[in-house]
């Protein structure tokens, strides 16, 4: 009996293991200690990188990751630009809503370039976004950051070091934005963290961002009314 029940047990602790991996992480641009990245060796490797950040927001923003020695760029946008931010991963939460965003003061501050609002992630996991004419040419931080629909009431977040570089002469795509600089842009929004604002989301409910900015998507029946 004490063979089957160390069995059993043996079974149980094996069927959990793809469950614990199957959330989300963001995997372009490449992000901070990502077991993705090939350039890195097993110990600076995130081998948990899908698990949200730490309930108390101790490890806000980045889970830390932004402070590394190591850390290098792993994507290069030009201004004005339009590239897909590609995610991977199994468990969905059925949704909720996300944002993309730039901080140029080592994730001090986030400001959005992209608001997904409902059933973020959901299809292909690729969303599009585009670089501000106005954003500095420099190095920045790239978050994603996600809101789920249902489960626990969490906080998800990746961020990659990204280089953006051209000028803004005879660029044309960028989407029409009421900013004119990135402090016009709203600051991410941050729930589920006790020790940041405490600010909690309900589940069952796609989050609203109150300040979604100038580039808003929709998705799972959401819209401007919601």
């Amino acid at each position: 009996m004490t063979l089957i029940k160390r069995t059993s047990a043996l079974l149980c602790t094996i069927c959990l293991i793809p469950l614990a991996a199957a959330h989300f992480q963001m995997v372009d641009p490449l992000p901070f200690r990502s077991p993705k990245d090939t350039e890195l060796t097993s110990s600076q490797v995130d081998y948990d990188i899908t698990s949200p950040l730490a309930a108390d927001g101790s490890n806000y923003p980045c889970k830390g990751y932004q402070n590394d020695e190591n850390k290098r760029t792993t994507r290069t946008y030009t201004v004005g630009q339009s590239y897909t931010m590609q995610l991977s991963g199994g468990a969905s939460h059925s949704g909720g809503s996300c944002q993309i965003s730039l901080s140029y003061d080592n994730g001090a501050t986030f400001k959005v370039i992209k608001s997904i609002i409902g059933g973020c992630p959901s299809g292909e996991y690729g969303y599009n976004f585009t670089v501000p004419t106005f954003a500095p040419q420099q190095t920045a931080v790239f978050a994603w950051t996600w809101l789920n629909h249902e489960g626990n009431r969490e906080f998800y977040m990746d961020c990659a070091q990204v280089d953006i570089v051209g000028d803004n002469s005879g660029t044309s795509s960028d989407v029409k934005r009421e900013a004119a600089s990135m402090d016009d842009l709203p600051n991410i929004c941050v729930a589920n963290l006790a020790e940041v604002n405490g600010c909690r989301t309900p589940e069952g409910i796609d989050p609203v961002f109150p300040h979604p900015g100038d580039d808003v998507e929709f998705g799972d029946g959401m819209s401007e009314n919601s």
